[in-house]
């Protein structure tokens, strides 16, 4: 039988998420197909053969974008199953179903989705709805405003499989390391863990997880690494939501892709918190090969990293950038720059808090604009505050809608994101310039020479296509070839 799984966007990698059900399915002896919609079309006869059709929702974006797919490929394919599996499934649980999904998996969606597949390969009535069908493993119904009420049971320890990349598009087709004496080079990514131990309020994977984590094997890890080396990859990203939640198990991982791989770099995410925590470690990482580190920094107002339960302080911040700075690891710290609790004067402060800590060029001009995203079932919703910002649940935005209390701050927000949308490959010190112009000019605040960027330009490495989350996305992105 036949299965087709389908990606809408993965942060211009290619995707994990299909790669590792390929292989649970293939194991059980479908045929499957891989089509990532950020690159290729979507041939309608390869919709309309399909028994089983399956989309991988690992981010509000990628959620957006499938929602016409979806309601194209139930009119070409009436009779198949149609699964959505990854974060923002259950999440949008409600509205999935609406438009023609019959399946809403989580996080650890491989067992569940292949269990389906064994189901339909069972039995000769595919189209019906009522034989065949084992019970839903992740519970979220609909709520009356629109907002989805999600149940989380004990995630499922998985056996995990390498994954099966064979199909996939080439490497080289998507977003590549710039190096500071600006060769490139091909990039590959995996998984070493999934979910988080932490409980951030702003985090998607918190309400689908909260707080388990599970970690994938070393010698699975390390043979889809090996995979990967095989067809070009020269640099691997590790999409762990923070890659010291299991400190141990993430160096055996880094110390064996090095022994296997010593030319081989590679690029982590870890708390603010756990940079601290485990500086120890910090040299190690730098010493098997790892480029730089992205944390989401988030803020640097303490009053909001509180509220957004991000487990560090300000101060934790700027003694992470010069512990980074000082054993020769890059720190690219991320943020949410617009949020509820944000002055004029505020951003002001974060311009210069990023240019006084030496950070201008670490940081992707993008992290400028960011709005908070408040996606259904976020935890953001257990504080009284925003629960009084937010307008209801918006089924064309999969979100709460939400204003500033200030105005001003909003229209800021605005021209920052129009400024950087035109621009998001410039140069991040002139940008950066130009926004700190802008926001000094309209909060009225004479911007100090000692907060200006120093002269001497320090380029780092970095990705292609800049790592952003829990961000309102930009209308004007939601295209899909």
């Amino acid at each position: 039988m036949h299965a087709l799984l389908i990606s809408t966007y993965e942060l211009g990698r290619q995707p994990f998420g299909l790669a590792s059900p390929t292989a649970w399915l293939r194991h059980a002896g479908w045929d499957v197909t891989c089509i990532d919609l950020a690159k290729q079309r979507l041939p309608d006869d390869l919709a309309a053969t399909a028994s089983l059709i399956g989309f991988h929702l690992p981010m509000h974006t990628a959620t957006r974008l499938a929602g016409p797919v979806i309601d194209r490929v139930r009119r070409l394919a009436p009779a198949a199953r149609i699964c959505a599996y990854g974060l923002y499934a259950p999440l949008n649980g409600g509205w999935l179903r609406s438009i023609g999904v019959d399946d809403v998996l989580g996080g650890e969606f491989e067992e569940d989705l292949t269990a389906i597949a064994a189901a339909l390969a069972s039995t000769d009535q595919v189209a019906d709805e009522n034989r065949g069908r084992p019970p839903v493993p992740t519970a979220a119904t609909k709520k009356g405003d629109g907002s989805l009420s999600v149940g989380t049971p004990a995630v499922p320890r998985l056996h995990f499989l390498v994954p099966d990349r064979t199909g996939l598009l080439p490497l080289d087709r998507y977003a590549t390391l710039q190096m500071p004496d600006g060769s490139r080079r091909v990039v590959g990514s995996t998984e070493a863990s999934r979910g988080c131990k932490h409980l951030c309020r702003h985090c998607p994977i918190v309400p689908v997880y909260e707080g388990q984590f599970r970690i994938v094997p070393v010698e699975v890890v390390l043979a889809d690494v090996a995979a990967q080396v095989a067809r070009g990859a020269a640099h691997i990203t590790f999409g762990d939501p923070d890659f010291f939640n299991g400190p141990a198990h993430a160096m055996r991982i880094v110390d064996g892709l090095h022994a296997a791989h010593p030319e081989v770099s590679y690029d982590v995410t870890i708390k603010i918190e756990h940079v601290l925590k485990h500086r120890d470690l910090l040299p190690r990482l730098r010493d098997t090969g790892c480029l730089f580190v992205t944390s989401a920094v988030e803020s640097v107002d303490d009053r909001a990293l509180t509220h957004l339960r991000k487990g560090h302080t300000r101060l934790d911040f700027i003694e992470a950038a010069t512990l980074s700075r000082s054993i020769g690891l890059t720190l690219v710290p991320t943020f949410v720059a617009f949020h509820p609790w944000l002055t004029l004067a505020g951003y002001c402060d974060l311009l210069e808090t990023i240019a006084a800590l030496e950070l201008v060029d670490h940081v992707p001009s993008i992290q400028l604009a960011i709005r908070l995203l408040i996606p259904a079932g976020s935890k953001l919703l257990e504080i009284e505050e925003i629960r009084g910002l937010v307008a209801g649940f918006d089924p064309a935005t999969l979100a709460y809608g939400w204003a500033h209390p200030d105005s001003r701050v909003d229209d800021l927000q605005k021209e920052i994101a129009a400024l950087v949308g035109v621009r998001i490959a410039s140069d991040r010190r002139a940008l950066f310039e130009e926004i700190s112009a802008l926001a000094y000019d309209r909060a009225g605040i004479a911007r100090r020479t000692a907060d200006m960027p120093g002269a001497a330009q320090r380029v780092v490495p970095y990705l292609s296509e800049p790592w952003y989350c829990c961000a309102e996305p930009n209308p004007d992105d939601m295209r899909i070839i």
